[in-house]
Order: structure tokens, then sequence, then C-alpha cells
């Protein structure tokens, strides 16, 4: 009997040391096949960057949204989605200092002749990131080259960027569509209640609305006060800029919602007609028109079968080679983009420890004399940021100076980190302050007894053996209650030591409460308007350099991350989201915003310093 189990067992592990050995070597087969993939298209896009001839109109197709820092560097993505012909704009990430650098080398370019913006497939950037690129187009024109922008549709953020076209074409069957602005947010009290999940808030700030989804199912006459101001502040701003770049006043632009019914009415419904009345718009042709009208400019490529241009995308190839090398930089950078997180940075968010260590790398380098601190975060942890704002103060104190760049927000805990600062820039429709700290934990215990499951065991104090299967014990909501009120404090007491104000000043203007920036600037919490050329400027003045040169603060990555990266940003961009097709996208950016945030709550005391409502708003 023994050597009969003895048999079995060996037959047993054979099959599995068998089964084991199979499943790797699948694997690696599979892994190797991947790999070579990766390098064959990387191969191939070095190919395709070669020189190029090139002479025209500089075509800004731009796809995809415009960020701080883009969230992964990928330059095989764009080629393996056109090797397969899979269209994923709705991916692309587009870095706005990129951007603009390629606009402005592009001025000076004599071979460039002029710009066509061609922006159908452009999903938008925050206001301060466009007004950013808007110089950049006002440089173009200055340096004598015209701009023309052509569309069947224009969207808020690419009539935007339109506006600053000599020339504005729309088709016969377009439209502007220039309606106003809005913020919505997905509440989910009852859903929670359903699931009968135990939903135990902490907070301090009138204003603190990241919590209202929890706790609530509509908005707060607080938060909609505040977020009021802040969608008629934006609004406001967009509509004067776009009505002095076409000379037209802001009513023009959108005259109401009735008004512009009626004037529509009056035009039997025809919005082409509609936009070339009220002057949005140039010229009402088709793309045929269009395209005659740029050959004359631009005259013809009849290789290519079109006007003489190039993408933007082909022009930036070109240019990649003549940029300075990160070593010779005097002034570092440090991007802090998205949702402040404890631990290494991820897509979409900012590592308290990659952020942190980038900025000791600087503190350290003997080149490096300034800083400046890029902020477009709506913050997050509370410890992460400190993390961050410890590093800042540290290298301030190496008698190096420090200037913080506003991007479109820099909220919460993007307001902790900037608080060390020499001085504090931002463009007028920055969303910053937002001074305020919460927690919140959720326990399963009714879900779980709903279904006949229990929990019990025992405890040396009610403090100890904590699980989301239990009740929160009472001395446990207390304890962290005292932490999120201390954190306040701390939080109050860094930005009255940083900008001059006793901290029951800073109360008053705090309270979790979100400032559009040229209210923020009334209130103290910055110093002056600008853009990221500004700032530059600005430390460089303090620092006494003549010749500034940027040294962009990036984690290095070793060849086995860039081989994941790429496969992974790869297999993202090739396969279909299949939510996509059945849930509208605005709902899914809303989600996705909500449990990106929710899901990397990661703070070890549980305190968040984060602004929800300062999402995108559009």
């Amino acid at each position: 009997m023994n050597k009969i189990m003895e048999l079995i067992g060996a037959i047993l592990k054979f099959s599995w040391q068998a089964i084991n050995f199979i499943r790797k070597l699948i694997l690696n087969v599979i892994f190797f096949f991947l790999l070579f993939m990766v390098i064959g298209i990387f191969l191939i896009s070095k190919e395709a960057q070669k020189p190029m001839d090139y002479e025209g109109a500089l075509l800004v197709d731009l796809k995809g949204v415009i960020v701080d820092q883009t969230a992964t560097q990928n330059p095989l993505g764009e080629v393996g989605r056109e090797l397969l012909g899979v269209s994923s704009s709705q991916l692309q990430e587009n870095s706005l200092f990129e951007v603009v650098d390629t606009l402005r080398r592009a001025s000076q370019d004599p071979k460039i002749k002029g710009m066509v913006l061609k922006l159908d497939e452009f999903a938008g950037a925050d206001q301060p990131s466009l007004n950013y690129i808007g110089k950049a187009l006002n440089e173009f024109k200055k340096a004598g080259k015209p701009i023309f922008a052509v569309s069947g549709y224009y969207s808020q953020p690419q009539y935007y960027l339109a506006s600053y076209a000599d020339k504005i074409y729309l088709t016969p069957q377009g439209a502007v569509g220039v309606y106003g602005f809005g913020f919505k947010n997905l509440y989910y009290k009852t859903l929670l209640e359903n699931l009968k999940v135990s939903t135990h808030i902490f907070r301090v700030g009138t204003y603190k609305s990241a919590v209202e989804p929890l706790m609530r199912n509509d908005m707060s006459e607080e938060s909609r006060e505040a977020s009021s101001r802040l969608v008629n502040a934006l609004w406001s701003t967009y509509l004067t800029q776009v009505a002095e770049n076409r000379s037209i006043t802001t009513e023009d632009v959108f005259p109401g919602a009735k008004e512009m019914i009626a004037q529509l009415r009056n035009a039997d419904g025809d919005n082409a007609t509609y936009a070339l009345n009220r002057k949005l718009v140039d010229s009402v042709s088709s793309y045929a028109q269009f395209e005659a009208d740029m050959t004359e400019t631009f005259q013809w490529d009849k290789k290519n079968q079109q006007f003489n241009n190039i993408s933007i995308y082909d022009y930036a190839d070109t240019l990649t080679s003549s940029l300075p090398a990160n070593d010779e930089g005097n002034i570092a950078v440090v991007v802090v983009q998205g949702a402040i997180i404890d631990g290494e940075s991820i897509p979409g968010s900012a590592g308290g420890s990659t952020i942190a260590n980038q900025i000791r790398q600087a503190r350290l380098d003997p080149n490096i004399k300034a800083l400046v601190l890029r902020v477009n975060s709506p913050g997050g942890s509370v410890s992460a940021s400190e993390q961050i704002r410890s590093e800042v103060a540290a290298f301030k104190q190496q008698k190096k100076h420090v200037v913080v760049s506003m991007g479109g927000l820099a909220a919460s805990g993007g307001y902790w980190i900037s608080t060390p600062a020499n001085k504090i820039i931002a463009s007028p429709s920055t969303l910053t302050g937002s001074i305020g700290i919460f927690g919140v934990i959720n326990t399963f215990e009714n879900s779980l007894e709903s279904i006949g499951v229990y929990t019990d065991g025992v405890t040396t104090s009610p403090l100890a053996g904590l699980s989301v299967t239990n009740k929160l014990p009472e001395e446990f909501a207390e304890l962290l209650q005292l932490n999120i009120e201390s954190g306040y404090k701390t939080f109050i007491n860094l930005v009255a030591e940083s900008r001059k104000k006793t901290p029951a000043q800073v109360d008053r203007i705090a309270q979790g409460r979100v400032w559009v920036g040229i209210d923020a600037k009334n209130v103290g919490l910055v110093d002056e308007f600008g853009d990221f050329d500004d700032a530059i400027d600005a430390v460089a003045k303090m620092a006494k350099i003549e010749h500034p040169i940027i040294d962009w603060m990036k984690p290095e990555l070793s060849l086995s991350e860039q081989i994941i990266m790429s496969l992974s940003s790869n297999a993202k961009a090739l396969l279909p989201d299949p939510l996509q097709a059945y849930i509208p996208a605005p709902v899914l950016k809303e989600v996705k915003t909500q449990t990106e945030f929710y899901r990397n709550m990661n703070d070890p005391l549980n305190r968040y310093t984060y602004c929800l409502s300062c999402g995108d708003i559009q």
C-alpha cells in the first residue's frame, strides 16, 4: 500500500513539475515575443525619426490632452497605434512645455511659413495651460507668420486656441460650441446605505467638500457657493480673452442662452451662419475651399497631395537632438502633477517619495542654484505632502531660492507643499487654497451581517485590532478627529508663517475654501500673477543667474522598467476599453477622478488635504 502511495506521489510530483515547466516556457515565449515586438517597433520609430525635408505650414494637430508632465515617456505608443491602424487620441497626453517649446522654435524657423490649427482631436487643458500656449501663438504671429484655424466643430478649449488665429474657418454644417462652464460631482450616500457600508467622516473646514460625495446625495450650500464663484470667475476670464483675441465684445462671444437661441432661430437654426454673424469665425467654407486657400498661401506638395505642411509631432521629432543636456542645468524644475500619494509616483499621481527625492538630488547638486516647483495638484495625503514640503524647506536652507509656479490647480496638499517658497506665482485662473483636512474610513460590518458573516475576537485595547469588518470604536474615532484637528492647526501655522499672517487671519480664508487665482492674490495666498516663464525669470533674478538653463528633474528608468512601461502603455493604447462603448465619456471621467483618489488614499494616519471640487470645470 505504501509503495502504491509513493508511486502516486511520484506521478503527481512529476505531473506538477511538468505543468510548471510548460507554464514557465509559455510565459517566457510570450515575454520574448513582446520584447522583440517592442524592439522592432522602436527600430521602426527610429527609422521614422530620420531628418526630413519640410517647408510650409506647421500643422498643429494636437490629439488628447495637455498636461504639465506626461504620465509615461513612450515614443513607441504612437508608432504601434499607427502600425495597427488603431486610433486612440483620447489616451494621448502632450507635455505643455514641449508643445510651447516646439511652437517657439517654429516661430524662429525660416522653413515654417505659418501655422494651421486643426484641433478636432484636441480634448482640452486647464485654462492657465491654454493661456501659456496662447502666449506662444502670439509670439508666432509677432514673428510675422500667419495662423489659420479650421474645424467642423469647435469645442470650448479648441475654440479658445483657435481665437488666436488670424483667420478662423468653419465648415457649412459646423458650429462653435461656446456655452459656458459647469462643475458636477457624483454622490454616493444612498448607494453606500443600500450596500450597508458605514462611512465615518472626520474633517476640519466648512468648505472641505472632498468628503461630500460619501455623505450626501447633493452639493452643500457652502460648496455650491464656492463652486459658483469659481466657475463664474473662470468663465469671465475665458470670455474676456476670447473677445480680446477676436476684437469683439464678451456678449458677442456668448450673449446668454436665451439670446443665443433667439439669434440662432433668426438664422434658421444654422449654427455656421450664427457663428459668422457673431464674428466668431471669419469664413464658412468647405474643407476643399480651405485647402485651396492654404495651397495659395503655402504652395502644393505634389508628392503627398496636400498643401505644404508638417505635423507638430513630426516637427518636434526634428528638434529633440538640439535640446540641452540635463547635467548642464542651473535651475531645477520639479513637476508635482496629480493627487499626492505616499510612496513612489504612479501614472496620474505624484508620489511623496519620488518628488522628495528629485528635490533632494537638486539640493545636493552643486550646479543647481535655484528651484522652480511646478504644482498642478488637488492635494492628497498629509504625510506625503509634508515629506515634499520638508524637502523644499531643506533646499531653501541651503541658501538656494525656490519659486512655486502654480498651474491650473494647486489646492490643499498642493498649497501645503508650496508654503516654503520665496515666491508663489499663479495664473488669475489657478484654483488654489482649499486649506483644510479630512479623514474617511469605511467599515463593512453591516454589509457582512446582511449575508450572515460576523467578526469577533479579543484585543488589549479598543485601539488595537482595528478592521474594516468591525464597527469603528468610539475611542479610535475620537483619536482620529484629534489628529485631523492637529493637522489643520499645523496647516494653518505653516501658511501663517509663510504668508506673514496670524493663524486667525489664515483661518478666516481657510476652512477648506477654494479660491480662484485673482481672489487668492487679494487674500494674500499668492504673490503675483504670471506663467512658467515668469517663475523662471523670478528665480533666476533671485539667484543672480545670468543664463538660466533648466534641469528637468525626472526619475531615471531602468531598461527593464522602460520595457515594461512601453508594453503596458502599448497594450492600453491598442486594447479598447469595453466600458467606453456603453458609458458616456463625461460619466467615466467623473467616476475615474473620484475612484482613483479614494483608491490611492494611503496616508498612514488617514489624514488628507485634497480638493475634489477642483476637478475639470468645463
